[in-house]
């Protein structure tokens, strides 16, 4: 099973110090023409700080952030797995799965990026602010950026793997796979937003905890149930996950 996640804008702190992005070294090298045009075009936008805050859709007081763009390619990096921060990240936890937790994690997850396309745990990327729904001076909308360039690599690696969708609604429209599964949660029979982000963080915890391999939606409705989440199959590929405490 695949399990696909959205980024967060909240980034962890920039290292003082370390290797600078080795762009063919990320995983999904195919990738790497797409990723190169998204980087030129950042760092050349970011050399007028004034239109880069309103392609980046930023106030001032993110100028800091937004400059980060210009030094992408000699900037330290670090772990996609340390770099993303926030409710759903807080929830999963990576920095504490060890063993063949942390293996499956490493194996199954792909974060999704209005800069990177999708990298995995160990790609290491320097920090960066580039929301999916930017339109670039050169590259153009990023969303259809990457829906051009993510089906040719992604198809291939996902195959006919189940793929559990947790992406927010801006970045499913970069990729569509073909035999995911959609989750909603809900409490007191509502949709919950935030608490949405913490719940997924946990299920995916979880799941690779328990070492789950379903291989069909029906399968990881009962995986889901079996962890002590009360599901609903809204549909062939919707699973609603009811929560009783946020």
């Amino acid at each position: 099973m695949l399990i696909l996640l959205p980024p967060s804008e909240g980034k962890a702190a920039a290292p003082r110090r370390g290797a600078a992005l080795a762009l063919d070294r990320l995983s999904l090298p195919a990738l790497t023409e797409a990723r190169t045009a998204v980087l030129d075009d950042l760092v050349k936008l970011g050399t007028d700080p004034v239109a880069a805050l309103g392609v980046l859709g930023l106030t001032p007081g993110l100028a800091d952030e937004a400059a980060r763009n210009t030094v992408l390619w000699t900037a330290p990096t670090q772990p996609a797995a340390t770099l993303y921060t926030g409710v759903l990240y807080d929830a999963l936890g990576l920095a504490s799965l060890t063993g063949p937790a942390l293996a499956r994690a490493r194996r199954q997850l792909l974060i999704f990026s209005g800069l990177w396309g999708a990298v995995r745990l160990g790609d290491r990327v320097p920090s960066y602010r580039c929301a999916i729904g930017v339109r670039l001076p050169g590259v153009g909308p990023l969303t259809a950026h990457w829906r051009a360039a993510l089906p040719p690599v992604l198809d291939g690696l996902a195959g006919d793997t189940l793929v559990l969708d947790l992406r927010s609604s801006a970045y499913t429209a970069m990729w569509t796979p073909r035999n995911a599964v959609t989750v909603r949660v809900l409490h007191g029979g509502k949709v919950v937003s935030h608490f949405n982000k913490a719940t997924k963080g946990r299920l995916v915890r979880a799941l690779l905890l328990a070492g789950a391999r379903p291989r069909t939606p029906a399968a990881l409705a009962a995986a889901v149930r079996d962890l002590g989440y009360t599901v609903d199959v809204r549909g062939p590929h919707e699973l609603d996950v009811t929560v009783d405490t946020l």
